[in-house]
């Protein structure tokens, strides 16, 4: 299984998220999911806000196309990108 997925359009990824970090982007793979480092710390929901800005600058989409699935409280997630206009070199188009 890899960390990807596509639904249609819309992609699928799970994903490790490391809050706290000096430099927020999207570090490779983390076994099955992508790794992804933030500099927010997680309170109040603000890494999962920045995790999503983060995204929608990488997939060229509008931040509310960035949806959380599942892990709302965890470092491993379940994020949704609705029908991304731009993919990073790791990810294969559908």
């Amino acid at each position: 299984m890899t960390f990807y997925h596509w639904e249609d359009e819309d992609l699928v990824l799970s994903v490790h998220v490391q809050p706290r970090a000096s430099q927020a982007g999207i570090v490779g793979v983390h076994g099955e999911r992508l790794k992804v480092k933030i500099t927010s710390a997680p309170v109040d929901g603000q890494a999962n806000a920045d995790m999503c800005k983060l995204f929608s600058k990488v997939f060229g989409v509008a931040k509310s196309r960035i949806i959380i699935q599942s892990g709302h409280s965890s470092r491993d997630k379940c994020i949704c990108v609705k029908s991304p206009k731009k993919l990073p070199d790791l990810i294969v188009p559908p």
